[in-house]
């Protein structure tokens, strides 16, 4: 633009010559005096430049105007002939003779579009594109083409080169000729050829070099120099030329500000893409969809979302149906501003346009409806995709993993996040945050921090948002080091806002980090961070904590200085704050000059009292709460509230001192307080104050409820019962809850009956029942081992359409597998695997457990595999399980793997581990590594049990091998093991059917004290005392089995087995 700067662009006009000499008329004075902006003067030129043809008529028509004047007149002529008809002639000034035609057809026998003499100097000139510049003579080349080309077919030739040097070179030649005269025309060609190429500052000089000949440039002749600078960046320059051409009163026409305006918004200089759109509206110029479509969309960029919505507005006004980027940013826009309501409109708008929506579109809809929680409206969007092919990108994903996180339903959005990384879109920092962000809702941070490591992993560089959501998993997780090291880590990006200083502050005050919290303050301070009214609030509760009372009022004051002002509620949280800084006088004065304190008030001063143990004004305080309309109701709460945190002093002070008072308080805290006291086992206090609210006519199902609570946990179930049934006689409705309470409770008690009576009351009375009612009772008829009932109560359920859970279908599969239906139990293994409801670990090992006992080992092996394909990781009890189903077949080898790898999983064996790995030895016969696996548990410090001697034992004596068991026996003694009852029989069965009566009465004697009389222990020491003929001892045994009421065997034989036949006991 430096080229323009001083001659072509003055800010104002320049002064009139004081050289020139003033001897005409006025007129003349007013023409000096009024210099035409374009007026370029080289300084030595006196005399004032000619005023073009449409300020002097008088003078002939120059070429500045002709485009103008042919362009009309051939839009005449088109509308002439429309107007005519079928009839229309042709007009005269085009008719040609039939030589003329001749000579035309002749001219254009090459296929050009000119005469033959255009077109071969068209190919001469642009031949000279291969010879370098300086290496011809333009009048030499074009020698034999002199007197030959008229003006306008040197025109022709000059806009048909695709070189700049070759038009500027001809052009020189053009001037050269005597048909040349300056126009606004071929200065225009030659613009729009530099401009082309870049060539700004040759395109400056001839657009001078135009002005200097007298030719006014026209709208087409600035609006390529303005097409120009914004092609190559210079918007600067654009601009200012613009200026020019507006004092000029030229307005381009709509392509050229469509280029300016396209140009200047691809640099983001929207604030200028604005200014110029109302320039060209106060213009008049009339945009086009193109021209409406940037301005729009750079006032979206600037957030204007009123010019936004008004310009759109205008463009469907003016007929022109708005692209798809246009609808996207609006909606975009105006959910961003909360007008939902506005941006549905606008996507209802764009589908009825017939214009299918993109990614884009659903993303943003979806993130209104996450934002305004209509997720139902969120998942018909997903349908919508896929009617419109519409395949969902990762946007759309990370969106449907926040959404499924906000509903609670967190396996779902891990799966969505699993899918997202096998389809290979998981590429955007966002969504995995997004997934964090779910983890650390649903209280998973270690899941959460995997996330971060996976993002490590791949490379990622941590954002300032990455930081904030590690701060916070850190911070919830209460790892005090890791949430330092991320605090500072953010603090790069500069100081931290007051949500995550607040967050780390609370964590030092949770923690009882004192003096770190100090320093944070000071930090914090130092870095002149913004508070907020929670960073206020908790920066107070610090000073309070310490008893800092003058730094905690400096800072009541800075906050009331800067607009927070303190309401009643902030107010009470103060007097909880003098209270724990120890100044309840303080407290005191701050609660009086309340304007009418209410109950919570009063409340909050009552607390306090208790918390210092002044009795006297704690029944002030309460005298002064009972006054109030509302004093009742904060009580009840305040109990209700201490009941919560566990201080059962200060819930019966409360209500000791209400009861006195002759007052009732409500329903809820007499619930909760009767609730307290079943939990501490105090059934009688729970008895009392259920009593006390029997005396009032109106008492509700709650107190009932919590009774029978208080009761079941007190193992009372009877009197438990009979609340319930004098709740049902008193009319209340039988809360389903209680029922599943009461018949859990009188199951665990062994009241099978009673609770199958409730269970059908319940069914008679038409309660309905949810899906927990119906899984207590479920397992209750289980436990009672009544599994054909509990079919029934599943069938009932099915038909009742009640939704089966996947506790439902674990205890059914328990239910066929005690019936000995393993196909049962595998049918309803396989429904709940179609049911929708992830399976969880419990009843994988559930299944695999029967599968064990069916000595379906594979099938076992199979489904233990397919649980950890599915991403469940087993716990202890599935491996124990899955060790003992390979037990049961004696694989000996697959139980010590599974062992093993257990170990490496983290998961550390117990007595239970060890019972089962002894027990896949012993059935594989390899009673030495049973042995074994003994004195491995005491290496690793466990003591080993009856149960696991007696596996060794038993197997021995399968085998015949009596001095092994015995030795065995003996050893387990060694161990200072009593033997259990199940160890009495296996000896006393190996002593009487291998004929050691001797040994087997020694035993028997050493083992009557202690060991729990037993049936066959009995009768097989009658039988040995018979064969050793000690009628008197056989005759005490039977007595003694008479008196415990067992039946004598008397098909027991002495020495009824050998070595090689004796059987599995």
């Amino acid at each position: 633009m430096e080229a323009l700067k001083t001659p072509f662009l003055p800010p104002f006009p320049p002064p009139p010559n004081p050289r020139t000499k003033s001897s005409k008329s006025p007129q003349s004075f007013v023409f000096f005096a009024s210099t035409d902006p374009w007026t370029l003067s080289d300084g030595n030129s006196r005399k004032p430049r000619p005023k073009p043809y449409k300020k002097n008529p008088k003078k002939p028509l120059s070429d500045d105007d002709a485009r103008r004047i042919i362009n009309a007149k051939a839009q005449y002529l088109s509308r002439l002939r429309r107007n005519q008809g079928s009839l229309a002639q042709t007009p005269r000034w085009i008719r040609r003779t039939p030589e003329q035609m001749a000579q035309l057809l002749n001219d254009d026998l090459g296929g050009h579009l000119y005469g033959g003499h255009v077109v071969a100097a068209i190919k001469t000139v642009r031949g000279l594109a291969v010879r370098r510049e300086g290496s011809y003579d333009m009048r030499e080349v074009m020698s034999s083409f002199v007197a030959k080309l008229s003006f306008r077919e040197m025109c022709t030739v000059l806009k048909e080169q695709r070189g700049w040097r070759q038009a500027r070179d001809f052009f020189a030649w053009m001037k050269l000729q005597l048909c040349y005269q300056p126009s606004v025309v071929v200065y225009t060609i030659l613009l729009r050829i530099y401009g082309q190429v870049g060539k700004i500052q040759l395109a400056e000089q001839i657009f001078l070099e135009m002005l200097e000949a007298g030719c006014e440039p026209d709208e087409v002749a600035c609006g390529t120099m303005l097409c120009a600078y914004a092609k190559w960046g210079r918007h600067k320059d654009m601009l200012l030329f613009y200026s020019a051409v507006r004092r000029r009163d030229i307005a381009p026409p709509v392509a050229v500000y469509n280029f300016m305006l396209s140009s200047l918004q691809k640099q983001k200089l929207h604030e200028k893409v604005i200014k110029v759109w109302e320039q060209m509206l106060e213009a008049g110029v009339k945009p086009n969809g193109f021209t409406f479509t940037v301005a729009i969309g750079s006032y979206v960029k600037e957030e204007l979302i009123n010019d936004a919505l008004d310009a759109f507005a205008k463009m469907r006004k003016s007929g022109f149906i708005p692209e798809e980027v246009t609808y996207n940013l609006l909606i975009n826009l105006t959910a961003k501003h909360g007008k939902g309501d506005e941006a549905l409109s606008l996507y209802e708008e764009m589908k009825l346009q017939g214009i299918v929506p993109s990614n884009y579109t659903y993303a943003s809809i979806l993130a209104l409806h996450y934002k305004n929680d209509d997720y139902s409206k969120a998942f018909s969007l997903f349908k919508d995709m896929d009617r419109n092919s519409i395949v969902p990108d990762e946007v759309i994903y990370g969106m449907l993993v926040k959404i499924y996180g906000k509903l609670g339903l967190y396996e779902d959005a891990q799966k969505t996040f699993r899918d997202i990384e096998k389809l290979g879109l998981l590429s955007d920092e966002k969504t995995y945050l997004a997934m964090a962000q779910v983890h650390l809702n649903a209280g998973n941070y270690d899941n959460a921090l995997d996330i971060f490591d996976s993002m490590k992993s791949r490379g990622f560089e941590f954002s300032e948002f990455a930081y904030r959501t590690l701060l916070r998993c850190f911070i919830a997780q209460g790892d005090l080091g890791s949430s330092e090291i991320t605090f500072q880590a953010l603090s790069r990006f500069g100081p931290p806002d007051a949500i995550c200083c607040n967050s780390l502050l609370t964590l030092y005050n949770k923690s009882g980090s004192v003096e770190k919290a100090k320093s944070l303050i000071s930090q914090i301070r130092k870095d002149k961070v913004q508070f907020d009214e929670g960073l206020y609030k908790t920066v107070i509760e610090t000073f309070a904590r310490e008893g800092m009372v003058n730094e905690m009022e400096e800072m009541i004051e800075e906050m009331e200085n800067v607009g927070w002002t303190l309401d009643k509620t902030t107010m009470t949280s103060l007097v909880v704050l003098y209270g724990k800084a120890g100044a309840l006088n303080k407290a005191e004065d701050l609660l009086n000059n309340l304007e009418k304190p209410d109950a919570n008030s009063f409340g909050v001063m009552l607390c306090l009292y208790l918390e210092s143990g002044n009795t006297c004004k704690s029944k002030e305080i309460l005298n002064s709460l009972f006054e109030s309309t509302t004093g009742l109701s904060v009580a009840s709460r305040l109990i209700r509230k201490f009941v919560r945190e566990g201080d059962l002093v200060k819930a019966e002070f409360i209500y000791d001192y209400s009861q006195k008072q002759g007052l009732r308080l409500e329903d809820a805290a007499l619930a909760s307080i009767i609730t307290c006291y079943g939990r501490n086992g105090q059934l009688p206090k729970a008895e009392a104050a259920f009593a006390s609210a029997l005396v009032s006519s109106r008492i509700g199902t709650n107190i009932f409820s919590s009774m029978i609570d208080a009761c079941c946990k007190c193992g009372k179930v009877d009197e438990a019962n009979n609340v319930f049934r004098a709740m049902i006689k008193q009319g209340h409705s039988d809360d389903v809850v209680t029922i599943s309470i009461l018949v859990n409770a009188l199951t665990k008690h062994g009241n099978y009956q009673e609770a199958e009576s409730i269970i059908r009351d319940s069914f008679n009375r038409g309660t309905e029942l949810d899906t927990v009612a119906y899984n207590t009772f479920i397992k209750s008829m289980l436990d009672a081992g009544k599994l054909q009932l509990a079919i029934e109560l599943y069938n009932r359920m099915m038909s009742a359409g009640i939704q089966p859970s996947i506790q439902t279908y674990n205890t059914m599969i328990s239910v066929h597998g005690q019936g000995g239906k393993l196909d049962k139990a595998v049918e309803m293994f396989s429904e709940a695997q179609n049911s929708g409801i992830p399976v969880d670990e419990k009843t994988y090992t559930n299944m695999i457990g029967y599968y064990g006992k069916a000595g379906k080992t594979q099938e076992a092996s199979l489904l233990f595999k397919e649980m950890v394909g599915n991403g469940i990781r087993p716990g202890k009890i599935t491996y124990d399980t899955m060790i003992n189903a390979y037990a049961a077949s004696g694989l000996h080898h697959e139980a010590e793997n599974i062992f093993q790898d257990m170990q490496k999983n983290s998961h550390y064996p117990d007595t239970l581990t060890y019972l089962a790995l002894v027990r896949a030895y012993t059935e594989a016969q390899k009673h030495s590594k049973a042995e074994e696996v003994v004195h491995r548990m005491k290496n690793e410090r466990i003591l080993p049990t009856c149960a696991h001697f007696n596996q060794i034992i038993r197997a021995f004596a399968r085998e015949g091998s009596i001095a092994d068991a015995k030795r065995v026996y003996t050893q387990m003694r060694h161990e200072g093991l009593e033997p259990d009852l199940a160890c009495c029989r296996m000896m006393m069965r190996i002593y009487l059917d291998y004929g050691l009566v001797k040994e087997g009465l020694s035993f028997f004697e050493s083992v009557e004290g202690f060991v729990k009389p037993d049936g066959f222990v009995l009768s097989a020491a009658v039988h040995l005392y018979e064969f050793m003929g000690k009628q008197s001892e056989a005759g005490y045994i039977l007595e003694k089995i008479g008196s415990h009421r067992f039946v004598f065997l008397q098909n027991l034989r002495v020495g009824s087995k050998s070595i090689n036949s004796f059987e599995r006991i």
